[in-house]
């Protein structure tokens, strides 16, 4: 740890909230001629990879003046008046629940733009694409550092705009019903219709309780609030919250988002996005209305676990031959899947089992950011993500022709089902850990029935993962009827992974190996403000 004083650590957090807005404004301006390099296209491209590592930098300085001693107090604290008259203030600080969520939000966004740099995306133009890149970073990194539940519902729309232009403009229209356009008006109309009614319930929560305040609300814990008024606005934030997780029945945008979006695109929605939605549970949900939480949590809890299992069924069904599945809406759907243990987590109302969402969280950020970018460069060389044209009659062979590419391929879906040693294993053991026993007054027959169940998604996301690996990574390498010609002719060259994709996936395969080998690097860190939080809604 540094030794960095709380003031210098005031403008750090300042500058990885509002920087990369700053960035997005300057992104649209022309460059200077001296700085075009190669052309006016590179030359913005390289103004994102600046932004973002700036961004980073800053966070990975917050990171280590972070005083782990004290990780369950608001740090970094600012709070500032800004509308007087309805008592919205800009707060913001961070602590050990929030701090994780920051790091992986600019470490993702930094990738992604060092990625767009060597391979931008197809679509209208550079300038459009950083920008939107940016402002969709600084409305992500906004909503973890807020302290304020109208600043938090802001920053939680903001990401709408550049995530519906990024899909609707830069993606694809392969293997959508109704192509990009239709993906991108799909994901906005849900989650608007979503974050309408959390707003009512973040007004109902602010205006009976005096306060906006997300630290004055969680230290009073929902003793200013009447045992109704917490189930309402339990029922209503839920849902808005529900809908960015995405918890089933309320995930159908999200498959057909995953599928249009470009490899960025994917990686932030994955990595990023729904973690809003999680996040928002924990931080505002469980510790200012306890008792609405508490009559939600069986729920909650069961639609996690029906989430778990089809999620996994649906990767099946879409990894058979012949199904004509697309390995961007399978990992799609495997999201579903992994989503519904963070929620399981949650609903236990335990610090067993929300320290476990939290770490899933992180987890299904690297593993699933990774697994995205990995389709990405497969969909690149292939021209399709489509598995039967992947697979073709003996696989696509990753391992003989791309044998790193196949490789990193391998160990992201062994990662994903939750192999002990790497990161995806935690978070999905102290889940249903905390469902086992979950929290006074739940009934412990039920939940053991939800933990059940989600351990035999483990078994199903198991079966798919391994099967992907199987018919993409595995097979001969001079295959029957391939492009190269006549039986047994050797298919076209293949490029193996480029430097610039192992400079961008590197990371993210070091911190999964690190946070399953060492997990108490992030549980050191949220445990403490964990038991701090259910501690307050035990007094």
């Amino acid at each position: 740890m540094l030794d960095i004083n709380e003031s210098v650590m005031k403008i750090l957090l300042a500058v990885v909230v509002a920087g990369p807005l700053v960035g997005a404004g300057a992104a649209l301006l022309p460059a200077p001629p001296g700085l075009r390099g190669p052309g006016p296209e590179k030359a913005v491209l390289r103004h994102g990879v600046i932004v973002t590592g700036a961004v980073l930098a800053a966070a990975i300085a917050l990171a280590l003046g972070f005083d782990r001693h004290h990780a369950s107090t608001m740090q970094a604290t600012t709070d500032v008046s800004w509308i007087a008259a309805m008592n919205v203030r800009i707060h913001l600080g961070i602590d050990g629940i929030s701090l994780p969520l920051l790091v992986l939000t600019a470490l993702l966004t930094f990738l992604c733009a060092l990625y767009s740099y060597h391979r931008p995306p197809k679509g209208p133009g550079a300038k459009g694409f950083v920008a939107l890149l940016l402002l969709l970073e600084s409305g992500t990194l906004a909503t973890f550092a807020v302290l304020d539940l109208i600043l938090f519902f802001l920053a939680f729309e903001t990401v709408l705009v550049p995530m519906y232009f990024l899909i609707a403009r830069w993606g694809g229209d392969e293997g959508v019903a109704g192509g990009r356009q239709a993906a991108a008006w799909k994901f906005v109309l849900y989650t608007v219709l979503g974050s309408v009614v959390m707003l009512l319930g973040l007004l109902l929560i602010g205006l009976r309780a005096g306060t906006f305040d997300m630290v004055a609300l969680a230290t009073d814990n929902g003793r200013g609030l009447s045992t109704s008024t917490q189930v309402i606005a339990a029922l209503a934030i839920g849902l808005g919250l529900a809908v960015k997780t995405p918890m089933w029945p309320l995930h159908s945008w999200l498959p057909d988002a995953h599928t249009a979006a470009p490899t960025v695109g994917s990686v932030l929605l994955a990595g990023v996005l729904l973690k809003m939605g999680t996040y928002g549970f924990v931080r505002i949900v469980l510790p200012v209305a306890p008792h609405g939480m508490h009559t939600f949590a069986p729920y909650l809890a069961a639609f996690g676990a029906v989430g778990v299992v089809y999620g996994s069924l649906a990767c099946l069904a879409l990894v058979r031959q012949g199904a004509g599945g697309d390995l961007k809406r399978l990992i799609a759907y495997s999201s579903v899947g992994h989503m519904g243990f963070v929620l399981l987590g949650i609903a236990s109302m335990t610090p067993t089992g929300v320290n476990g969402a939290l770490f899933a969280n992180i987890a299904h950020g690297l593993i699933t950011g990774l697994l995205f970018f990995l389709v990405g460069a497969v969909k690149d060389r292939y021209g399709t993500a489509d598995l039967d044209t992947l697979a073709g009659a003996t696989g696509a062979a990753l391992y003989g022709r791309a044998p790193r590419l196949g490789g990193l391929l391998a160990f992201a879906a062994v990662a994903s089902l939750g192999l002990p040693g790497l990161a995806g294993f935690w978070g999905e053991m102290l889940t249903m850990f905390g469902a086992f026993r979950p929290a006074a007054g739940l009934s412990r027959p039920t939940f053991l029935v939800f933990m059940s169940l989600a351990a035999f998604g483990t078994l199903l996301t198991a079966a798919y993962l391994l099967s992907v690996v199987r018919r993409v990574c595995m097979g001969a390498r001079h295959a029957e009827g391939a492009p190269g010609g006549a039986v047994g002719a050797p298919v076209p060259h293949l490029p193996d992974a480029h430097g610039y994709e192992l400079a961008a996936w590197s990371p993210l395969v070091a911190l999964t190996v690190l946070a399953g080998l060492w997990p108490a690097v992030l549980l050191g860190l949220s445990d403490p403000a964990v038991h701090r939080l259910l501690a307050k809604g035990a007094s």
